[in-house]
């Protein structure tokens, strides 16, 4: 997931802030509807579920030493998790509920309420579920240290 949110945060967002309202309203809520798949939601759901497994793995293992980062990152995915939940998704809801592009009076508006509050959101998940990355990534180098 941090790569997808950091590609927003660095390439799309900042192209779109080039754009004028109809272009930036209607991309996002373009990608909004295409990105509502499975193959998605496998990942986005599977992140913090996952990251739950390999803490129940290395519970009653010899894998003490790695456990607090495991669980770190589970912590950190969770947040991504919920940001976007509470954030991210209302914000693409309220997109969506402005209704077709063609019929939005004030497309500057709408823009408006979206852009800026969805770019902040999207860099506290970008960072959470970088961080988490680091964590697990140290956590399997724990794992498979020599001993």
């Amino acid at each position: 997931m941090a790569g997808l949110y950091f590609a927003y945060a660095c390439s799309v967002m900042p192209g779109l802030r080039a754009t004028d309202d109809r272009t930036m309203v209607g991309t996002m809520q373009s990608i909004n509807v295409a990105i509502l798949n499975g193959w998605f939601l496998l990942v986005f759901v599977g992140a913090p579920l996952l990251t739950l497994a390999a803490g129940a793995v290395h519970l009653p293992s010899g894998g003490r030493a790695a456990l607090p980062w495991v669980a770190a990152g589970l912590a950190l995915n969770v947040v991504a998790f919920g940001v976007t939940a509470v954030a991210n998704v209302p914000l693409n809801n309220a997109l969506d509920a402005a209704g077709p592009l063609d019929q939005i009076t004030d497309l500057a508006a709408v823009r408006a309420h979206f852009e800026g509050a969805w770019i902040r959101w999207n860099i506290v998940r970008t960072i959470a579920t970088t961080a988490a990355f680091g964590c697990l990534g140290y956590a399997l180098v724990l794992t498979h240290r020599p001993r």
